[in-house]
């Protein structure tokens, strides 16, 4: 979709003559592609121009509804998102009356639940990524989309497959696993890991597996009972927390992410006289100015990262222009927070959006002023760390799903790599927090939606967007 790209009236007060910004009445239409393309063609002077797909990104691969992210693997509605997980959980046969080619829509999935189930496993819907409890919360979030044969799929679809899972587990038990972890002590008594059940024992199996496959080391000795992500609070009675220490590989990798952070504070002037009125205009180029200013750091930053050298020029001009919202977003929302909730909070105080100015405000815009002010709550009640801020922003950059992509495979193993070195780093340091690593893994879907909402939001309104957005955060804050 074309952006609207006239530049906003000048609304709002005149008055005052040393603002901080110098009154103007029209303003340079940003790039199509955003802010700064020529610090992009640093990185790659021919691979600049990437087309914008996200609007195809947010369309359901199902059912072609409207996406509310990466669910089990692949982007999807929160219709069919819930449809397989019941599905699977349930381990339902479903059939189908007609030749098994029933048309997939957003009125027409229901019509046949046999043919949405079969599309969901065609598309790459991934079963091992939900919870065998049924609780709320993917198993792992880094499982991406399988890609199984048609005969596995057919085994699912008559309910052959569950049979033989649930033989498997009636005719082993935990016998058959040797792990420490399903070994009784010496002692006689059942060591914290015997108490879970097989299933999870294969799960930490499969978790350290990934551990020496993506990490490139061995587990230690004291990463052996930690269970699996979102399965921590169901067993935490039984895994009361110890004193443990931060893998030495973990920390330097951790040590070097956050040494590639700009941490200094943001150098656009937001310091306003009193008595000054903010104009549309002005407040406009200011936020165009502060955009620049975030962005020149992220190129900054993908310069001093620890694998800098190991994806190619392309494969990072890609990432940046697909992810550079989100990652000026994530920054916003954490290591700058006091400076945005700050001094660019008293700057839109001053701006007294027209009459005009509300009435034309899009629902697009209410949207967003909703999920941006939750997630400043909920970023607010976390208070995010220097370390988890950085392995977040990582995580989020290394993004595979990405089209145009040469590397794939190879971002998929570094996103995984700083998944669970950020999984250690929070269940070391905050261990009475064992929620604490998936409350932050899930912010980074609503990032990605809030990000793909903006782009729909006409630019005239990104003034108000702000001031409304700021001023409830600040407001609300204050009286805590």
């Amino acid at each position: 979709m074309e952006r609207d790209e006239r530049p906003p009236s000048g609304g709002g007060g005149g008055g005052g003559s040393a603002g901080f910004l110098e009154p103007s009445s029209a303003l340079p239409p940003p790039p199509r592609n955003g802010f700064c393309q020529e610090e992009l063609a640093e990185l790659d002077p021919g691979a600049i121009s990437v087309p914008d797909d996200r609007a195809e990104q947010r369309t359901c691969l199902i059912c072609g509804d409207r996406a509310t992210g990466l669910h089990y693997g692949i982007i999807s509605c929160e219709g069919c998102k819930g449809f397989f997980k019941r599905s699977i959980c349930n381990k339902r046969v479903y059939r189908c009356s007609r030749d098994k080619n029933c048309v997939m829509s957003r009125k027409q999935r229901n019509r046949c639940q046999y043919c949405r189930l079969l599309k969901c496993l065609q598309m790459g819907m991934n079963r091992k990524a939900i919870r065998e409890d049924g609780m709320p919360g993917g198993r792992n979030k880094s499982i991406g989309p399988v890609q199984i044969s048609e005969e596995e799929i057919e085994r699912i679809m008559s309910g052959q497959e569950f049979e033989e899972e649930a033989n498997h587990w009636s005719n082993h038990g935990d016998s058959d696993h040797s792990s420490p972890g399903n070994r009784a002590s010496e002692s006689n008594q059942p060591s914290p890991g015997s108490t879970l059940s097989s299933s999870r024992s294969v799960e930490l199996n499969g978790f350290m597996a990934f551990r020496e496959q993506y990490m490139g080391m061995s587990v230690p000795s004291h990463y052996q009972y930690i269970p699996h992500l979102f399965s921590y609070s169901g067993h935490s009675p039984l895994l009361p927390p110890q004193a443990r220490s931060l893998d030495p590989q973990s920390y330097s990798l951790i040590h070097q992410l956050v040494s590639a952070e700009d941490l200094e504070p943001l150098g656009t002037p937001m310091l306003i006289e009193d008595g000054y009125a903010v104009t549309q205009a002005e407040l406009f180029a200011l936020l165009c100015r502060l955009a620049d200013e975030l962005l020149f750091r992220q190129i900054a930053w993908i310069k001093k990262l620890p694998f800098f050298c190991e994806l190619s020029i392309k494969d990072y001009t890609c990432l940046l222009s697909s992810t550079w919202q989100e990652l000026i977003l994530l920054s916003s929302l954490t290591v700058y927070s006091k400076q945005i909730f700050g001094e660019l909070a008293d700057v839109t105080a001053k701006y007294s959006p027209s009459d005009e100015e509300l009435h034309r405000f899009s629902d697009e815009g209410m949207e967003v002023i909703e999920r941006l002010i939750y997630l400043y709550h909920k970023f607010h009640q976390l208070k995010v760390s220097n370390e988890e801020y950085a392995c977040m922003k990582a995580i989020n950059f290394l993004n595979q799903d990405i089209r145009g992509l040469t590397s794939a495979s190879q971002l998929e193993q570094l996103n995984k790599r700083y998944w669970y070195i950020c999984q250690d780093f929070t269940e070391y340091k905050y261990t009475h927090q064992p929620n604490r690593f998936p409350d932050l893994m899930m912010c980074l879907p609503e990032i990605r939606y809030i990000a793909g909402k903006m782009v729909n939001v006409p630019l005239e309104q990104l003034p108000l967007l702000f001031k409304v957005v700021l001023h409830s955060c600040k407001t609300s804050v204050g009286k805590e």
